[in-house]
């Protein structure tokens, strides 16, 4: 069969020798999707540039869609969108101009992901039921997570030492605590 090259622009492969490959390269399909994928990494800057440059499309504006897809000349983005992405553009330029004057910690750092993170738990906390604990324990000395086993088993029905209904797997009075 020979060698195979895989794409990973394209997500293709095909027999590898110079013709194909040259042919691939320099295809349509290849060039749109290795732009696709540098595109995804511009930064925001770049892209509001590019945008404020375009008329808006209007069929995109009237239906939602557009046939021609992020090939089309003209602007997908709404006023809100652009706002948005002129918002985000001065935020890293003000955080690009605090680093370089040697500001300690720029906004939107550690202590704002941690603020959120405080609020996500003690939401989830508030919105949970409380489960009884149960009290079975492992015998090698590793406790069983109790949500887990308050979810699943009600207290005392554990398996019985013996047989384990998957094939296989023994259970012995030393692998259960008392109830």
């Amino acid at each position: 069969m020979g060698k195979r090259y895989f794409c990973d622009y394209c997500d293709r492969s095909f027999q590898d020798n110079l013709h194909n490959r040259k042919k691939h390269l320099n295809g349509v399909q290849h060039l749109r999707a290795k732009r696709a994928w540098y595109d995804l990494f511009r930064d925001a800057a770049a892209i509001l540039q590019e945008e404020q440059t375009k008329k808006p499309c209007r069929k995109f504006l009237q239906t939602g869609q557009c046939d021609f897809g992020s090939s089309c000349r003209f602007s997908h983005m709404t006023e809100q969108d652009l706002e948005k992405l002129s918002a985000q553009v001065q935020g890293e330029q003000r955080s690009k101009e605090l680093q370089q004057e040697g500001a300690d910690v720029p906004p939107g750092t550690i202590e704002d992901w941690l603020e959120k993170r405080a609020k996500r738990l003690s939401a989830a906390q508030s919105n949970s039921v409380p489960h009884p604990a149960p009290h079975h324990t492992a015998a090698a000395g590793l406790l069983l997570p109790e949500r887990a086993l308050a979810c699943v088993l009600a207290p005392c029905s554990l398996p019985q030492p013996g047989k384990h209904p998957i094939k296989g797997i023994r259970i012995t009075t030393n692998d259960l605590a008392p109830c």
